[in-house]
């Protein structure tokens, strides 16, 4: 079965929740888990940037790559975020992490380094071949300093066997139109921008993969479905309430404000490592009021 048929829908960047001496809140995970898979969502993502893995442990990425998919137990699929800036650090991870039972691994562009197009090609092309799994490229220029460009992405999709799909998050609807045009059948394209993702579906992309789902699992993917049934009037309906939300969501740091929205539904706790920090006393004011209505 291809990515396309499994992945289509709503896909949840899960928060990592900590408690108050900032160790991984286990407890409170499974809590998330339970409530994406009860609002509807199709899939989960561990160990995304919304995940916070720039600051976990690798041991603690272990563990809670391991916790997910026993507190999933097969309800939905899970995909596995590996990534970085060293390809070769990135292929040894591939083979650390216990990867039998996920779907996929999504994989950020390297950041930082700011490589060519053609190294991204090449990191992307050996990361592929070096995978137990079919590989989501992840195009965040916003976060790497670098736009892996249409004309990248679809030479790894037609050239490079296990590149399978990709999240795209460059917010640059042009370049995500040609990509849709330009791919091959067969290949996932899902958004990475919770504001787009309507008109993104509208263009073609099969779903999104989410930041603002942790906090509206049901609202969020029943918009995202409706709009894959080519219901815009529905999908519009539901999404024009969160449109707000994702400004606030976004303002300062993810994951800061999603966490925000999640502390005062009474999920998680508010806390979040460093360098990263909560959000200021004035936006999580708005956050309040926003919720209050």
């Amino acid at each position: 079965m291809s990515l396309k048929t499994q992945l289509r829908g709503t896909g949840v960047a899960l928060v990592t929740p900590f408690k108050k001496d900032l160790s991984v809140d286990f407890d409170a995970l499974g809590k998330v888990i339970d409530a994406m898979i009860a609002g509807g969502v199709e899939y989960l993502i561990t160990l995304g940037t919304t995940g916070e893995t720039p600051t976990l442990e690798k041991q603690e990425k272990k563990d809670i790559v391991t916790y997910t998919f026993e507190k999933v137990a097969g309800r939905v699929p899970v995909v596995v975020g590996v990534g970085g800036n060293n390809t070769a650090e990135v292929i040894k991870d591939l083979s650390y992490f216990p990867l039998e039972k996920a779907t996929a691994v999504l994989s950020a562009a390297p950041y930082y380094n700011k490589p060519s197009q053609e190294g991204i090609f090449q990191h992307y092309k050996a990361v592929a071949e070096a995978s137990p799994k079919p590989i989501i490229l992840y195009n965040v220029p916003g976060r790497t300093g670098r736009n892996m460009s249409a004309a990248t992405t679809v030479r790894l999709a037609h050239e490079v066997a296990n590149v399978a799909g990709m999240k795209e998050a460059s917010g640059d609807m042009v370049q995500c139109m040609e990509i849709l045009r330009d791919k091959p059948d067969h290949f996932l394209v899902v958004s990475g921008d919770d504001a787009l993702a309507m008109a993104q579906i509208a263009c073609g992309m099969d779903g999104v993969i989410s930041v603002a789902a942790n906090a509206y699992p049901k609202q969020f993917s029943d918009m995202v479905r409706a709009a894959l049934n080519s219901d815009m009037a529905t999908a519009k309906k539901l999404n024009d309430p969160l449109l707000k939300a994702y400004d606030l969501m976004f303002a300062e740091n993810n994951p800061s404000g999603v966490k925000a929205f999640m502390f005062e539904q009474g999920l998680i706790q508010n806390e979040v490592r460093l360098p990263v920090v909560p959000l200021s006393s004035g936006l999580h004011d708005a956050v309040k009021k926003y919720l209050s209505k």
